[in-house]
């Protein structure tokens, strides 16, 4: 076994299926960090309808679909409902449905959705998390297993971060505008092994990773600010890294014994910080009524204004020196960058195992993906980068000639490299320094899910449906 090893979203198990014993697999959201090391040809042209092998229709989401054996799994949102969906993997039929028994629906972002997190799996059970309600255990058939309720949370843009599965343990981070925290739960029971608080972190949607460094499993979170690694077993705190933006959407990745994570979010860039004044002088200025705080009618329309919800921790509609400086010192602190960290480092290892930094071209919430020495990432707007990951330097830069943002993050398999925009057009490019583009399509549905690749089929889930394409 190398001496560095990366674990993404749950374990492939290869027993306990209903499906035949070639089919007891799990494929799931950027497993191998968006790689699928197919040798089947995938398909190029999505014009060509030949290439279709099925169109399911779908409720909203924007969980990714996990492939167990013969199912599909995801979740999904309409008319105030959740529901985990599990469909045939050869017909797109369903197979069953479970609704998630939530009693309200969480806060979340217009561009957002209450059906987030993609479903994990071992194999022989499935791992639904809905920010309305918490954590649901089914088995193959959609039996309840257990369910151990958490949330609604305080974060009016929702939960997104992913559950993961390793060892038999469920790890979940929840970062949020108050009461952020890390756990492990035990797969089979449903119970707390640890809970970690992380109160110093403000919201994010990341979901980790697991980092094996020198035989020791990580648990690797990229937070507001700050990078962390705990003990998976404990979960104490190993290592931290200073520096990235005030949010964190996406999620590292693991390539060649580093750790590379690419992250932006509006004013972590010098020229376009968000600035908050003493809290001193924001009093002279805004405390009309002369009571030390600051109300939120008493501001006037800008930065603060528009994220007061987040800055106001106590929702009393009023802000004080403490909840003010906190979202100040975020503010000054917040780095847009992507960095590659080496591993081994103990403490605070900001100035001591950082291998590169690079500015420019950064994603929001797509993850980057690293294939061949190639570090992949899209910008906002249809930027498409390739940096050198043993150097970030920049090896070609290109627009993918859709200028929608980017949601879901980049897949490569078959030579490939699939892009879609959220506006639904799906890019394929040849992997490699050259980028070359092959074709474009425009489903005409938003696509938020990232694709998924299982031999010589691609998945491909818009706002209205999933779609089952074939190989050459």
């Amino acid at each position: 076994m190398s001496r560095f090893n990366c674990y993404f979203a749950c374990v492939i198990a290869v027993s306990g299926l209903s499906a035949s014993a070639q089919d007891t697999y799990v494929t799931y959201f950027r497993q191998h960090g968006g790689i699928e090391n197919s040798t089947a040809s995938l398909p190029v042209d999505f014009e060509d309808g030949a290439k279709l092998v099925w169109k399911a229709d779908l409720s909203s989401g924007h969980s990714t679909p996990t492939i167990v054996g013969d199912r599909i799994v995801l979740t999904t949102f309409a008319d105030d409902v959740l529901a985990t969906v599990a469909l045939d993997r050869k017909t797109g039929e369903q197979f069953w449905r479970q609704v998630c028994p939530a009693k309200e629906i969480e806060s979340y972002h217009p561009a957002g959705s209450p059906a987030a997190a993609t479903v994990a799996s071992d194999g022989t059970h499935l791992y639904a998390f809905f920010g309305s309600y918490g954590l649901l255990c089914y088995d193959l058939d959609g039996e309840l297993q257990w369910e151990k309720p958490m949330g609604p949370f305080q974060d009016e843009f929702g939960a997104a971060s992913s559950p993961i599965l390793v060892d038999g343990k469920i790890i979940m981070n929840e970062d949020h505008d108050i009461n952020s925290f890390l756990t492990a739960i035990d797969a089979a029971t449903g119970d707390t092994l640890w809970k970690t608080d992380r109160p110093g972190f403000t919201r994010s949607y990341s979901t980790p990773v697991i980092w094996e460094v020198d035989g020791e499993k990580q648990v690797v979170v990229a937070g507001a600010l700050v990078l962390s690694g705990y003990n998976i077993e404990t979960g104490s705190l190993i290592w931290q890294m200073r520096g990235l933006s005030r949010i964190v959407d996406n999620t590292p990745v693991i390539a060649d014994g580093n750790l590379f994570v690419a992250t932006w979010s509006p004013g972590g860039d010098e020229s376009e910080r968000i600035s908050m004044e003493p809290f001193e002088e924001a009093l002279n200025t805004y405390d009309k009524n002369g009571d030390g705080l600051i109300a939120q009618d008493e501001l006037e329309e800008g930065p603060v204004l528009q994220r007061f919800y987040r800055i106001d921790l106590n929702q009393n509609l009023k802000l004080d020196a403490d909840e003010w400086q906190k979202y100040a010192d975020v503010f000054e602190q917040a780095q847009n960058v992507a960095v590659c960290i080496r591993p081994g480092g103990r403490g605070d290892i900001t100035d001591t195992h950082v291998a590169w930094t690079h500015r420019k071209g950064l994603p929001t919430v797509p993850s980057p993906l690293i294939h061949d020495g190639i570090l992949y990432m899209v910008k906002d707007g249809g930027i498409l980068t390739a940096l050198d990951s043993t150097t970030g330097e920049v090896i070609k830069q290109i627009r993918t000639n859709e200028s929608s943002p980017y949601y879901a993050s980049p897949v490569l398999a078959d030579g490939k490299l699939y892009l879609a925009s959220l506006s639904g057009v799906v890019t394929v490019f040849k992997a490699g320094a050259d980028l070359d583009r092959l074709s474009s399509h425009d489903f005409g549905s938003k696509i938020t899910a990232t694709h998924v690749v299982h031999n010589d089929r691609i998945y491909i889930r818009t706002e209205e449906a999933l779609f089952c394409y074939e190989g050459e």
